[in-house]
């Protein structure tokens, strides 16, 4: 379930201590075999590691077919998310095979919470209650450090397409940057842990603040008071927050947390939204195929947890407006779409769902019909079929101008 009380997360620091945070996790975590660093050579190996995680993320050379990178996939450009409408991005060792799942964006994982089936807000809201599934990486939340991450798409046959470690240490160590590795790893590094050091460079790299978390939209500046929305932009906002309305800040988190540090746009829950079934998707040829998140096939620690299946991580909503795939099959590919599926999936179901040959709807037609008990029915959801919507046409171009304030690199009107 989406959270109703204030920004559920870990405590979201500045980005300045944010910055020193990653210093004293290399401290612990990215020591070179010598021992423990000084405060100072600590704060200079996490500056070298991440100027060698900039390297490593944009060097096709890393992928078997020598054509993905890291930024292939997650485009600056982008906020660090898919260059392109593609629901699934290609690799492989010949670039013909492809992903199950929408490439997400990296920006603003920052405060991400680690995964837990029970968590306790301790950020501002009622620590008491238990919110349930909550946070980790990736759609299914089964990592929870960046490294963790890295390491996915770099041994994934769908992706980066390496067999094993020791081709990813080689590719590396003959690239232009292998003097840097060395000396971050150690001269006589094992190949286990110059891998480590690549993917603490990837981490290190990724918790850039300029880059990764820059806090730089229109309604950052809104919020600061150096900007003003516009009418449309404002009636979007209160429709975004309104609970009889959009009431898409039950789940996206829209106001400041409580220590004033600016909003996440996500309770970082993991929700089932019972989205169509994108037949588009390679994986889905297979009728009897299903990606069903928490409890597999990708996540495997948790599939005999059936309560869980159809549940993904609730995405921020910074930077949406850049994106031309949506949810985690990428099955619409506009924000009209998506906010038009939240309004009216419920209300007019013809529209998201096909119709068999006996012409009986197939509504929630990517789950298993025993998993729709696990499907969100709050709000905007729900509603008779046929009934009006909770948004009208206007109201909808409404929310997607506001969500079109969350996009990173505003320039101030002189």
């Amino acid at each position: 379930m989406c959270r109703t009380a204030c920004e559920h997360s870990r405590v979201l620091v500045c980005r300045v201590g944010i910055a020193v945070a990653a210093v004293f996790t290399f401290m612990l975590q990215a020591q070179p075999a010598g021992g423990p660093l000084s405060r100072e050579d600590a704060r200079q190996r996490a500056k070298a590691l991440s100027a060698l995680g900039r390297k490593l993320f944009s060097d096709p050379r890393l992928s078997r077919s020598g054509q993905v990178s890291c930024s292939s996939c997650h485009d600056p450009a982008f906020a660090y998310g898919p260059p392109n409408a593609r629901p699934v991005q290609p690799g492989g060792p010949e670039m013909q095979a492809f992903g199950m799942r929408a490439v997400p964006s990296l920006r603003y994982l920052q405060a991400v919470p680690h995964f837990s089936e029970h968590f306790f807000d301790e950020s501002g809201g009622d620590d008491s209650v238990d919110a349930g599934p909550t946070g980790g990486l990736t759609w299914d939340g089964r990592v929870d450090r960046g490294r963790e991450q890295a390491r996915i798409p770099l041994l994934s046959p769908l992706e980066m397409a390496n067999a094993k470690v020791a081709d990813v240490v080689a590719s590396a160590l003959g690239s232009d940057y292998a003097l840097d590795l060395k000396r971050l790893a150690g001269r006589r590094a094992s190949i286990l842990r110059t891998f480590d050091t690549i993917l603490d460079a990837l981490q290190a790299w990724q918790e850039e603040p300029d880059q990764f978390y820059p806090y730089s939209s229109k309604y950052d500046a809104w919020l600061a008071g150096k900007a003003r929305l516009s009418e449309q932009e404002e009636r979007g906002r209160r429709l975004f927050i309104d609970p009889s309305k959009g009431d898409c800040a039950r789940c996206h988190i829209a106001e400041r947390g409580a220590n004033g540090t600016p909003p996440q746009f996500t309770d970082y829950g993991l929700i089932a939204l019972g989205v169509p079934r994108n037949p588009e998707v390679p994986a889905n040829s297979n009728p009897d195929w299903y990606d069903l998140g928490m409890c597999g096939p990708q996540r495997t620690d948790l599939q005999k947890r059936h309560e869980y299946c159809g549940r993904f991580r609730t995405p921020s909503l910074r930077n949406v407006a850049t994106r031309s795939s949506f949810f985690h099959n990428g099955v619409f590919h506009t924000l009209k779409e998506v906010v038009e599926f939240y309004a009216r999936r419920d209300t007019h179901p013809d529209k998201w769902y096909p119709r068999d040959r006996s012409g009986t709807l197939q509504k929630f037609n990517d789950l298993p019909d025993k998993y729709n008990g696990n499907i969100e029915m709050g709000t905007p959801f729900g509603g008779e079929e046929g009934s009006n919507p909770s948004l009208d046409d206007a109201a909808i171009d409404d929310v997607i101008a506001f969500l079109k304030t969350l996009t990173d690199g505003y320039r101030q009107e002189p």
